[in-house]
């Protein structure tokens, strides 16, 4: 008989988390090793568990579960990633893959399904929601730079232009340039106005 898929699970909401673990123990060929209620966490705990599979909200404290994903790429190998959301906006499914996610969710899945789904990952197969991944087809790409969209990542929860410089280790003049050229693109009046759309199209 094979060893059993040797699962990690992450998510901040601990009754989500508790019950998908139980359901998940249930199946025959999979032995869930790790829980964690945050991105840090989840990494230290793959790290101490080696888990076959790592099931990751995308929304948690410390570090999303794409950040968590690209880490465990690179540290991790053999773990492959599968990520689980309420939240399927098209830009976080096109940041997810980027990072060698194998599989995207939504969190309206069924258990049973789930396991299914993890089997496939576990082979190296790939799994994304049909809908996730229309509305992504049809969204097109973020217009933002790679460090544009740092920046205002970092201004999202209303810092100050000197604060998010010295977070970004950028000028207070390099900060406003990205800014301005966000919102210039986005087609916005201001940077909160920015932030607001870019998080609706989950490109932040």
């Amino acid at each position: 008989m094979n060893a059993p898929v040797r699962l990690l699970l992450a998510d901040d909401e601990h009754l989500i988390r508790g019950a998908l673990a139980a359901l998940l123990s249930l199946e025959d060929d999979m032995r869930v090793v790790a829980e964690a209620a945050s991105g840090p966490e989840a990494l230290t705990m793959a790290r101490a568990h080696t888990p076959d599979v790592a099931v990751l909200d995308l929304q948690m404290p410390g570090a999303d579960g794409v950040r968590v994903a690209t880490s465990l790429r690179a540290e991790l190998p053999g773990c492959q990633v599968l990520i689980v959301t309420g939240h399927g906006r098209p830009g976080h499914l096109k940041r997810a893959l980027a990072a060698g996610v194998r599989g995207f969710v939504p969190k309206t899945v069924s258990a049973r399904r789930l396991a299914e789904i993890i089997r496939t990952v576990h082979a190296g197969g790939r799994y994304v929601d049909p809908e996730l991944a229309a509305d992504a087809i049809s969204a097109g790409d973020s217009p933002l730079t790679a460090r544009e969209t740092e920046v205002l990542e970092l201004a999202a929860d209303g810092a100050p232009v000197a604060e998010i410089a010295e977070r970004a280790a950028l000028s207070p003049g390099t900060v406003r340039n990205y800014l301005s050229a966000a919102v210039s693109k986005l087609g916005v009046e201001n940077r909160h106005a920015a932030v607001r759309l870019a998080r609706a199209r989950g490109w932040v």
